[in-house]
């Protein structure tokens, strides 16, 4: 978060601010995890791998937009007021905007702001669009936080691999490079050149954890860093490292949280300081391409974190929904309007459930008794004129394992998958948008434990549905 001081007297016009903004109407926003986030006009927002930066009233989020064969497009640029209502504000690093962008990779832009140069500084990994041997990072500026960002260049930090990385501004000015090197097997942090447009100096390596995906947050004193496993675009287990100084000596990796961090991968961690507190929210990819789809296809999973002592955190809540007040600043999981409920089918009294608790992608559908259990909760999201079924132990869901007409099993997968994952629901039957099938449990099967499909639809006591709270 940047914070001007009086002393420059920089302008509104200085930071490329709007003159005369007014807080929102209304702070309190209720944020879907595992969703396409939409412009104010409706556009798609592509910012993965991204950060935001607070300016005035105004939160900043940038990040990758990618061709369909996971070329650069542009760091793209949007900002809110309430973290949930965006308006795109500029493409502000594209292709054309170097030579040497021209065909490239460019993954995991940061953004953080020189008091004494006035300037705005990105850093993002690169590529040569081809392989992963480059492993550079980049540069650019700019005089205002969204405007055309000038290419630097781009270099091996103090000539050691580069890959996934993080910037990170301390409360006393001074700003840090964190990025995954030796093929991802350390995380080095780096102090920048008081311009931040260079490093300093090696400050320490985090030497053989093969971890990635850092996020850096302070709070009481305490570095915080979340990483992810190196496991590609699959999901895993966050762990987090602490230390009282950039220096260390580091603590960890400790594992925390769910299974497979919701389904996503860490990009960010975001103050949101508000009228009577500062809650600390964790931002996350969903990646596409682990359930076949282009990298812009993937969703957003934000999670308000929660510290235990100190020098310990976790996720406060892994819910589809998150509710955020920018004015007082809390962050909470769920919404006062989350409609949660079971489906029971007819024949069997039993209720729609993952088998095993299955967190992944694909865990296979079946009926089970009834009990209240999350990986038999569902949220029912509205969704164009039908509706997604969310279950809250994974995030993920109800869908079509694939795109036959009939006899298909059901599992739970990417929200963002298209029609295979809305339905419609009568009050007794629920008919898939992709085939026009019906929710089914397969050969009229009474016992628990029996597969769930989508089947023609003939009105039958095992296609017949209540959701109950």
């Amino acid at each position: 978060m940047i914070k001007v001081r009086r002393a420059l007297a920089v302008t509104a016009a200085a930071l490329g601010i709007a003159a005369g903004i007014a807080a929102p109407a209304d702070a309190q926003q209720v944020v879907n995890n595992g969703s396409q986030f939409t412009t104010t006009t409706g556009g798609q927002i592509d910012a993965h791998g991204g950060g935001v930066v607070k300016v005035g009233n105004y939160y900043y989020f940038l990040g990758e937009n990618r061709n369909p064969d996971y070329s650069f497009r542009a760091v793209s640029m949007y900002r809110s007021t309430d973290l949930r209502n965006w308006e795109f504000r500029n493409d502000v690093l594209r292709s054309s905007s170097a030579t040497e962008l021209n065909v490239a990779n460019i993954e995991r832009p940061k953004i953080i702001y020189n008091e004494s140069t006035r300037k705005y500084v990105m850093w993002a990994h690169k590529e040569n669009g081809r392989d992963y041997g480059e492993a550079r990072v980049i540069v650019a500026t700019s005089d205002t936080i969204d405007g055309n960002y000038t290419f630097l260049g781009s270099f091996r930090p103090l000539n050691y691999d580069s890959r996934d990385m993080t910037l990170f501004k301390d409360t006393d000015g001074a700003a840090y490079l964190i990025s995954a090197a030796d093929v991802n097997y350390d995380l080095n942090i780096y102090k920048l050149s008081a311009d931040y447009t260079k490093i300093d100096s090696l400050v320490k390596v985090l030497d053989g954890f093969h971890r990635e995906a850092p996020a850096l947050m302070k709070r009481n004193g305490v570095y915080f860093m979340v990483t992810s496993g190196a496991t590609g675009w699959n999901p895993n287990r966050a762990a987090y490292f602490t230390a009282t100084s950039m220096a260390g000596p580091w603590t960890g990796p400790t594992y925390f949280g769910h299974e497979t961090t919701y389904n996503s991968q860490s990009t960010f961690i975001l103050p949101v300081q508000g009228s009577q507190t500062t809650s600390y929210l964790y931002m996350g990819d969903r990646w596409g391409p682990p359930t076949g789809q282009a990298v812009n296809d993937s969703t957003y999973v934000w999670l308000p974190l929660v510290f235990p002592s100190n020098t310990s955190l976790d996720f406060g809540a892994t819910t589809s929904q998150i509710t955020i007040n920018t004015s007082t600043g809390a962050v909470t999981g769920g919404s006062p309007n989350t409609q949660l409920v079971r489906a029971q089918v007819g024949h069997s009294g039993l209720c729609l459930n993952i088998s095993g608790q299955n967190v992944n992608y694909n865990g296979a559908a079946i009926q089970w008794t009834c009990g209240n259990a999350p990986n038999e909760t569902l949220e029912r999201r509205s969704f164009g004129g039908y509706t997604q079924y969310v279950f809250q132990h994974s995030g993920l869901c109800l869908a079509q394992a694939d795109d036959a007409a009939t006899n298909t099993n059901v599992v739970q997968t990417s929200c963002s998958i298209g029609p295979r994952s809305q339905w419609t629901y009568n009050g007794t039957t629920v008919v898939n948008r992709a085939s026009g099938s019906c929710l089914d449990v397969y050969n009229v099967d009474r016992a628990g434990g029996a597969r769930v499909t989508t089947w023609t639809c003939n009105g039958q006591p095992n296609q017949r549905w209540s959701m109950i709270p």
